[in-house]
């Protein structure tokens, strides 16, 4: 009788030890799936309070600066926050496709609203070209997941 109470006393206490480690591993992998999900909502609450336009004029001459001998040619955008967050203006949230090519050799500088692109504040998105343009053309700006697009023709 003895034998059998220590054998189901060691049944129960390998039972509870592997319980324990189950339970240990749920609760680790709720924290994670919790931590994605918060990680996620910041992300998405960032993206729907984020909005921009593009108010530049399509057929001013200011938008485009041919190249010059030892320069390349900028495309000159002016776009406004319009949403409910401030964008940096080092460029980190920020891409630019012209004629859906990526750009990079963005400058940012804000010309309305102070030296923060807060909502309502205007930027000017100067962005490098390498090569001229001619005929239409198509510039998208995008932040957080906001985009804008600008036609216009050189």
């Amino acid at each position: 009788m003895g034998s059998v109470s220590i054998s189901h006393l060691i049944i129960f206490i390998a039972s509870l030890l592997v319980a324990a480690s189950v339970a240990g591993t749920l609760i680790v992998s709720v924290e994670d799936v919790s931590s994605s999900v918060d990680q996620q909502s910041d992300s998405l609450t960032q993206q729907i309070d984020t909005d921009i336009a593009i108010i530049s004029d399509p057929s001013s001459p200011a938008v485009y600066q041919e190249p010059e001998e030892d320069e390349n040619g900028s495309l000159t955008l002016l776009v406004k926050n319009t949403g409910e967050t401030t964008i940096p203006t080092d460029g980190s949230n920020l891409d630019v496709l012209v004629d859906g090519q990526y750009r990079t050799g963005i400058d940012i500088e804000v010309v309305s609203g102070g030296d923060r692109w807060s909502s309502g504040a205007v930027a000017e998105v100067t962005v490098d070209l390498d090569d001229g343009l001619t005929d239409d053309h198509r510039a998208t700006v995008i932040v957080n997941g906001s985009q804008a697009t600008f036609n216009f023709r050189v």
